[in-house]
């Protein structure tokens, strides 16, 4: 049943082929077996998904199921689910029981769908690698050694090594499509606003996007069905009509427009990256598809833009955690500014601290202007260079990262060069369009992804692109040994 996609399993429940709480119990006993190897998730709701189960079984027999009743998935543990510990990687939240739940896992709960756990994450959702969790950094599936990406990397190793069928991401700057190329499974970032993050804890909140992470864009359009929507409770979620994703996965591409930006394409790349990127793009070609040269003159500003936002961001927001309120809390604080200090410096780790202070430099007087503000003017000439080229075509075509999934502990001393593996992805989130990551080829024995890009709100059109690719090729059915 672990090989079996989201949309296969919706069917064996509803031919009655197999149980809610039999396909559960599956999922809990791979975990149990297999998760050892990989440290993919941080808390295992057996208890709770059992009973789920059992309640989706009622609904089903009672003729009221959704496609999802009864499906298992897990969330990345920086949703807020009611009465379960949430902790986004980190020791400061590491006994956080939310009294409420995330609107997204709301919607996944009133669907029937049975939470199997919080799967881990880069601490505060702050890395490429999944190495900065408090609870341990998590394997690459493919590789003993390898990460699996960040920050959503607890939950694409779960999908890649068949401990769910599909799990919950966020992405800021590229947190589901690196660890969705890293592992070989798809991955989807929709447009900003078009997934509540209600409950969904900050980073940057100009950045941050929940998404998807499943084996297929089939599995992906079935997710978003459900995440996708207006909500009252967030302040960003745009009120705009939600078609039905998996309506239009069967469209043909004849006539697809492709721009490949020549930016992403240079001498700095890999030559069997490339290679591997335009033998899948050939593919479309295949399928009807036209394909054009692009430019994004402003691509190289992306990474020092984000570099100044993100942290400047995350500095106000992760000054909540103070001590004061909820969270780790100092043991015999002194006074208030000892409570504040100690708190801090024992609750966060290493990167979160890192970005705190480089965020906190970049808004301080005298710096504002120099740095925070010209980055923001940065990011519109970003944002304003992809709306340009999608005027021209109809997807972009890019490497989703520029190497498959490194060796853990690679780039752990060097920052800024684990910064650089999101020179592909971090673009997207400035300019708020729609993006996602299918598996399109092996280097040296590793998935590599293709990203596919789309305009404001075009996620069916980027689900049907990677549909119909996954049709005519098998590299998202590729399973690590």
């Amino acid at each position: 049943m672990h090989n079996k996609s989201v949309a296969e399993l919706s069917r064996a429940l509803a031919s009655g082929e197999v149980s809610s709480v039999e396909l559960t119990q599956h999922f809990l006993d791979r975990i149990k077996q297999e998760d050892g190897k990989y440290n993919s998730f941080i808390t295992v709701c057996e208890d709770s998904a059992l009973d789920e189960a059992r309640l989706a079984d009622e609904r089903r027999s009672q003729g009221n199921a959704t496609p999802w009743t009864g499906i298992p998935f897990a969330q990345k543990d920086i949703f807020c689910t009611n009465g379960v510990r949430t902790t986004c990687g980190s020791r400061m939240l590491e006994n956080f029981i939310p009294p409420y739940d995330a609107t997204v896992t709301a919607r996944f709960r009133d669907a029937g769908a049975v939470c199997l756990g919080k799967t881990n994450l880069d601490e505060f959702a702050m890395g490429s690698s999944n190495e900065s969790s408090h609870f341990g950094a998590t394997t690459n599936p493919w590789g003993e050694n390898r990460v699996p990406g960040g920050s959503s990397g607890g939950s694409a190793a779960a999908v890649a090594a068949g401990l769910t069928p599909a799990a919950t991401a966020t992405d800021t700057g590229g947190s589901i499509r690196q660890p969705a190329s890293f592992c070989g499974i798809t991955g989807l970032k929709p447009t900003y606003g078009r997934v509540s993050r209600y409950g969904m804890i900050a980073y940057a909140s100009s950045l941050d996007q929940g998404g998807t992470l499943a084996r297929s864009a089939e599995d992906n359009a079935m997710m978003l069905n459900i995440m996708a929507g207006f909500d009252p409770k967030d302040s960003t979620s745009i009120d705009r009509e939600v078609p039905d994703y998996t309506a239009t996965l069967g469209e043909p591409l004849k006539g697809l427009k492709i721009g490949l930006p020549k930016e992403y394409f240079t001498d700095q790349l890999d030559p069997a990256m490339a290679q591997t990127i335009r033998t899948a793009v050939a593919e479309y070609e295949k399928l009807g598809a036209t394909v054009k040269e692009v430019s994004l003159p402003n691509a190289h500003l992306a990474i020092a833009a984000y570099y100044v936002i993100a942290p400047a961001e995350a500095s106000a927001n992760l000054s909540r955690f103070d001590g004061v309120r909820y969270g780790h809390r100092c043991s015999d604080p002194k006074d208030l500014m000892d409570l504040y200090t100690r708190t801090r410096e024992e609750g966060f780790g290493e990167e979160v601290k890192r970005r705190i202070m480089i965020g906190t430099y970049a808004l301080s007087a005298g710096y504002f202007d120099a740095y925070f503000l010209k980055a923001q003017k940065v990011r519109r000439l970003v944002q304003q260079d992809f709306v340009n080229a999608l005027k021209e075509v109809d997807v972009l075509m890019s490497p989703t990262c520029p190497s498959p999934a490194f060796v853990q502990g690679e780039k752990t001393s060097d920052p800024v060069t684990m910064y650089l593996e999101d020179i592909f992805t971090i673009a997207i989130n400035l300019a708020g369009l729609p993006a996602m990551s299918v598996p399109a080829g092996m280097v040296n024995g590793l998935p590599v992804g293709l990203q596919i890009i789309g305009d404001y709100f075009s996620e069916a059109r980027l689900l049907n692109a990677a549909h119909q690719f996954q049709l005519a090729t098998d590299w998202h059915q590729r399973k690590p040994a």
